[in-house]
């Protein structure tokens, strides 16, 4: 298997090589830049694209959350999986991330154990070996193809959706009429404890349904339990 490429843009010069010096520790092979315009300078020349970002919110120029609007727009940079690098306490930065399409998020000051067992994490949900998937599941007007990665409505163009809001469609849908709690979304989507902090879910409940437009509907929330797709 090839060494897995990770990309950190992040300003302070210290916890970029901290960082690089961790994840190339770690067996990966990991590149670092400054700032968003060296981040886009690299992915348009390369190649090889990096198999995960590590993204600071708090750049000189464009900031974090900017540059994760960009890349989710972009066709061949859209599906790149990123964790944000967010301020110690900083709820509104996490929800916005989220929002965006991050997959994930470390508030500073982490530790390296800590981050580099989150990019395995996201690797490992984004890249991995996984169980094969049912090829299709539908329901009312909803249709998702595993196999495409694509979901519809009434057999209309695909819904853009991004990784996370995929698979926490997918499993919703393994699952029609069962009451689903955070936790065990939490565990079957994201893959590991998030320490509790259920408004992740939440706020990827909610850009899902704005998505999927009159097909949100199909989501319902079950008051202080979970979510569930039926009836």
């Amino acid at each position: 298997m090839a060494t897995q490429r990770i990309a950190i843009v992040e300003d302070d010069e210290d916890i970029r090589e901290l960082s690089l010096y961790a994840l190339s520790a770690a067996g990966f092979a990991p590149e670092g830049f400054e700032n968003g315009q060296e981040l886009f300078k690299r992915l348009e020349k390369g190649k090889e694209l990096p198999d995960l970002l590590l993204l600071d919110i708090m750049l000189p120029g464009e900031d974090g959350l900017s540059l994760l609007k960009r890349l989710r727009a972009h066709s061949r940079f859209g599906p790149i999986p990123v964790i944000m690098l967010t301020a110690k306490g900083s709820e509104a930065d996490k929800v916005k991330g989220l929002t965006l399409g991050a997959d994930d998020y470390i508030a500073k000051p982490f530790g390296v154990t800590e981050m580099v067992a989150r990019v395995q994490a996201v690797l490992r949900r984004t890249g991995g070996a996984a169980p094969k998937k049912k090829s299709r599941l539908s329901f009312e007007r909803l249709t998702l193809d595993s196999e495409r990665h694509s979901v519809t409505v009434d057999g209309e163009g695909a819904v853009p959706l991004t990784f996370l809001e995929f698979e926490l469609l997918y499993y919703l849908l393994l699952n029609v009429d069962i009451v689903l709690s955070r936790d065990k979304l939490m565990a079957a989507v994201w893959g590991y404890d998030y320490e509790g902090e259920s408004r992740t879910v939440d706020m990827h409940i909610k850009t899902l349904r704005q998505k999927l437009g009159a097909a949100g509907d199909y989501i319902k929330t079950v008051r202080n339990v979970g979510y569930k797709i039926g009836g």
